[in-house]
């Protein structure tokens, strides 16, 4: 029987009342009852000829493992943790006119709702209309790195480096990681500041749980910024490596998901060069898996989950520095997939070969992974080899993946969205072009428009690709899209084909 994923603000009460629910159902016959009794806690002392012996202790821990715990105990704990460290940046009051340093933190800091380079100037304007807000505030001279200011508050209250407060209830190293107010803040007074809180007591590894979700946002996560919203609104910190480096000396643990994460969409690999300097891969996880134990994924599958990622969006480099770094090849994903066939049926035959160079098994696929793998590969000849050889294969993957065109486009290869057409698949059909998923999101043209790729959109319009067509989740045409991303070449190509009064003109951005 599956476990069922806790809500996203769990709450003990309401957990409470669902084992007195399943204790009364089963001391009722329930059917269902009596089924998830037997699923998930077959060894239980209860005696089933007697459902009126049925105890509250045995139906709080049916409940506990319906949510995957082992124990009531243990869900108990992980409520509490939730509970403890959640933070819910959007349910925040703006400051009011009468406290300006308030609205400074809001603005200068990253949340992850609302951020961008207008909050940052607002936070630039307030700091110089208010200076004042800096003394006595251990949060506003942590985020501009007055390192006067700050040990003057530290000196008559060490205590201060470690408390939580300012609008969204951080530390004040937390503040200091996630401030994005100045771009050419001085490094060394941000690492002045930080060296000087770390002195006092401040936790390197300190953070929140952002909207009660499992994985936090460390103090490291705020340094190296960026997440799906993108390097422009959400980068990093200025002295991201020099920060990230002075926290990882402190005992900042190198095994953090967050920030890992937020960093693995663009191809740069810096942070992932000092994060293996200092152990990522390794150990147990740190304070935070300490405390939502399984929850967390280990350090060994967060690198693996970095390795998939890197693989199946062709990052070279990185899949290069994972492998360098001990990247398991061999061991199963959850799915059952292994790495290098991955790399084959996401179109990146060139990792194929490395992998295997590298001692991956050569990957035995499927007729249906061949033809996807040799299709993506714009490999006309395998593509027409296999169909000789299973007539029927073409159909049968078209129906298996209908999304197989958009994530085609995300490759780049105009010839393997015409080898795809000519083997009937739509050309407008609509699929995930960040993963290679088949919900129904946006068409290949999209994703041309999205990239700036005039070869492929003309290759696209060549075969029937309708301009007029609106993504699933923005409502937009792929003019919008080009638009929204500021590919001028596209925007001369797609407008004088796209209907004057087609919906979504303004961009991805839904507005």
């Amino acid at each position: 029987m599956p476990t069922d994923l806790l809500p996203d603000e769990p709450n003990f009460e309401q957990l409470r009342k669902q084992a007195k629910d399943l204790q009364r159902a089963v001391r009722a016959g329930d059917a269902d009852a009596l089924a998830e009794l037997a699923e998930r806690v077959p060894d239980a002392a209860f005696d089933r000829t007697d459902p009126g012996s049925f105890r509250l202790s045995a139906a709080q821990l049916v409940v506990a493992r319906r949510y995957g715990f082992a124990s009531w105990a243990r869900l108990k704990r992980h409520v509490e943790v939730i509970e403890r460290y959640s933070r819910f940046p959007s349910r925040v009051p703006a400051g009011e006119p009468d406290d300006p340093a308030t609205r400074f933190l809001q603005t200068a800091c990253l949340s992850y709702e609302d951020d961008g380079p207008v909050r940052w100037a607002e936070a630039r304007e307030l700091l110089a209309d208010h200076a004042e807000i800096v003394a006595g505030n251990v949060y506003v001279a942590s985020v501009v790195g007055d390192v006067a200011a700050l040990g003057r508050v530290l000196e008559v209250d060490e205590a201060a480096a470690s408390r939580e407060g300012g609008p969204y209830r951080w530390e004040p190293l937390v503040y200091l990681a996630y401030a994005r107010h100045d771009p050419a803040i001085a490094r060394d007074a941000v690492l002045a500041a930080a060296r000087l809180l770390v002195a006092a007591g401040a936790d390197p590894n300190a953070g929140y749980l952002w909207h009660g979700l499992p994985t936090p946002f460390t103090v490291l996560t705020g340094v190296f910024g960026e997440g799906e919203q993108g390097p422009v609104l959400q980068p990093r910190h200025p002295h991201s490596l020099e920060l990230g480096r002075l926290l990882l000396e402190a005992g900042a643990d190198p095994n953090d998901g967050q920030a890992l994460y937020n960093r693995m969409f663009e191809p740069d690999n810096d942070h992932l060069e000092l994060l293996f300097e200092f152990g990522l891969g390794a150990g147990a996880g740190g304070p935070w898996r300490r405390r939502l134990g399984p929850v967390l994924e280990s350090p060994a599958r967060l690198v693996r989950g970095q390795l998939n990622w890197a693989i199946t969006h062709g990052m070279t480099d990185r899949v290069r520095l994972l492998v360098d770094h001990g990247a398991d090849l061999a061991t199963p994903n959850d799915d059952g997939s292994i790495p290098a066939a991955m790399a084959a049926t996401t179109g990146h035959p060139e990792l194929v070969e490395y992998l295997v160079e590298r001692g991956a098994a050569r990957p035995a696929l499927s007729p249906d992974d061949a033809f996807v793998a040799a299709a993506l590969a714009a490999d006309a000849t395998a593509v027409e080899r296999l169909r000789l050889k299973h007539p029927e294969l073409a159909d049968r993957v078209r129906i298996a993946r209908p999304g197989l065109v958009p994530w085609a486009a995300s490759t780049g290869r105009s010839r393997a969205v015409e080898i795809l057409v000519e083997a009937g698949f739509d050309v407008n059909a609509k699929g995930r072009t960040d993963l290679p998923g088949n919900q129904p999101w946006q068409t290949a043209l999209h994703k041309a428009a999205e990239d700036g790729n005039v070869e492929l959109a003309r290759t696209l319009l060549r075969l029937g690709a309708d301009p007029d067509i609106l993504d699933r989740r923005f409502d937009s045409t792929p003019l919008g899209w080009a638009r929204y991303f500021g590919h001028e070449e596209l925007v001369d190509l797609l407008e004088p084909v796209t209907t004057p009064d087609a919906t979504g003109g303004e961009g991805v951005d839904g507005a």
